[in-house]
């Protein structure tokens, strides 16, 4: 399908057309534009979630041994913590709205699925949302290995994948606390492997994945300690990983960490898995070797330059050829709705948190994508199937139905909106049946239902 580069970048790379932005007219724009997806603003830090869980802590304790005043002052912080996260994600949400081109947000939402974590309590909730902001937003056009190293050592990731609970056999703890059960948790190691770098079915063996796993001990998350690294937890001594050996000596270091890091970064297979990952996310579930083997060769060429690699997804030539080839995620859904309807992210930081459950939340829940829950660190499905559920498409087509006129004064004209949603992308079928509904809301829900909209 042959458009404007402009609108098939906007669709294909960011998260649809808007009536307010015009996106950069070619790849170097495009590329360029991610810059824009930097840390702004009131990030959340790990810094101030560390004060918080603390007081958190400090406030449950003194509600347990004391009385109704203690317990209310307790509720009042949590639901404060509730409300940071809530903003957290409504930020989220805004910043796509103002985004012209919207790639560097698509980034940072497969990015941190990439790395993916998961959250529960409030302070688990606000970690996921600093570990996007301190570990991906920053090097969205930096080094493959910058962002793996910020990633895999981040509290975030520490708590998720249990690595605050392994411990080096032979290590300082371990000998103190003889009497109790201690010993190495693989999780982190495993997914660093077969997730974050080589991919399954690389060329590693349990060893390996065993000697990460001694390495990598010593990475823990206290929220009392600002440091990431506790020596007096690490297994000393060397360990070899993918047949090169790190750490010397009796005391371990978060440099030996580094270094392993950098290796898994700029091996060959990892240079294949991420472009696959890319290209399935961008171009189709079964993307073409051409695009693959230019992706991996850019990664591989330029030592992991996510800015280079950005570049060559936006010039890629299967953006337009294989149109539509994607079905957007509810994520993605929800948010090109909401662009192609002309909010501001003004209008999303002004919902209600009654508006921001009803029109976000849970109706991304009923499709299948709860907000920062992935089933696993494998992060989110990029199959069609796993997306055109039944239940996920009706639930599509009643949002479409019911939420534009809740949030927009005066509808578009259908046959305006049309055009707004899907440039000069639009089906025959639609093209006529959008004319004829017989409400305003009517014809804005048969865009925002149909295959056109939903396909990318």
């Amino acid at each position: 399908m042959s458009m404007p580069y402009d609108q098939l970048a906007a669709i294909r790379l960011g998260f649809g057309l808007s009536p307010r932005l015009a996106g950069p007219a070619d790849p170097m724009g495009v590329a360029a534009s991610v810059a824009g997806a930097a840390p702004a603003g009131d990030i959340v830090a790990m810094d101030r979630v560390r004060e918080m869980q603390l007081e958190l802590r400090r406030l449950l304790l003194a509600s347990r041994q004391g009385g109704k005043t203690e317990a209310k002052a307790y509720r009042s912080y949590r639901r404060g913590m509730n409300d940071r996260y809530l903003g957290a994600i409504v930020d989220r949400f805004a910043r796509i709205m103002d985004d012209p081109s919207g790639f560097g947000e698509r980034l940072v939402a497969f990015w941190s699925s990439h790395f993916a974590v998961r959250g529960g309590a409030p302070h688990a909730n606000l970690m996921t949302a600093a570990l996007v902001d301190e570990a991906i937003r920053p090097h969205l056009s930096g080094r493959f290995a910058d962002m793996m190293f910020a990633a895999e050592t981040h509290p975030a990731m520490l708590v998720y994948l249990d690595q605050v609970r392994s411990v080096g056999p032979n290590s300082v703890m371990a000998r103190r606390n003889a009497g109790k059960a201690m010993g190495l948790n693989e999780n982190l190691a495993r997914e660093m492997i077969e997730l974050h770098s080589l991919g399954v079915g690389a060329a590693y063996t349990q060893q390996d994945v065993e000697a990460l796993a001694r390495l990598l001990t010593g990475l823990t998350y206290n929220a009392k300690r600002p440091e990431i690294f506790r020596p007096a937890q690490a297994e000393p001594g060397a360990d070899t990983v993918l047949g090169r050996s790190y750490g010397t000596g009796d005391r371990a270091s978060l440099d030996d960490i580094r270094s392993v890091i950098e290796d898994l970064a700029s091996h060959e297979a990892t240079a294949r898995h991420i472009a696959r990952k890319l290209a399935i996310h961008f171009i189709a579930d079964d993307p073409p070797h051409s695009v693959v083997d230019r992706l991996a060769a850019v990664f591989r060429d330029t030592g992991g330059d996510l800015g280079a690699i950005n570049l060559a997804l936006a010039e890629a030539p299967e953006l337009n050829t294989h149109y539509r080839q994607k079905l957007r995620q509810p994520h993605e859904f929800l948010a090109a709705s909401l662009r192609s309807l002309g909010l501001t992210g003004d209008d999303i930081r002004g919902l209600s948190r009654k508006q921001i459950r009803q029109t976000l939340l849970n109706p991304m829940a009923v499709m299948g994508q709860p907000w920062a829950r992935p089933n696993g660190p494998d992060g989110w499905p990029e199959e069609a199937e796993a997306w055109g559920t039944p239940q996920g498409l009706a639930m599509r087509i009643n949002w479409a139905m019911r939420q534009p006129s809740r949030l927009v004064q005066r509808l578009p004209d259908p046959r305006d909106f049309l055009v707004i949603a899907l440039g000069e992308a639009a089906s025959e079928p639609l093209r006529w049946a959008v004319p004829r509904a017989e409400s305003r809301s009517q014809g804005i829900a048969l865009v925002l239902a149909s295959a056109d909209f939903n396909r990318r």
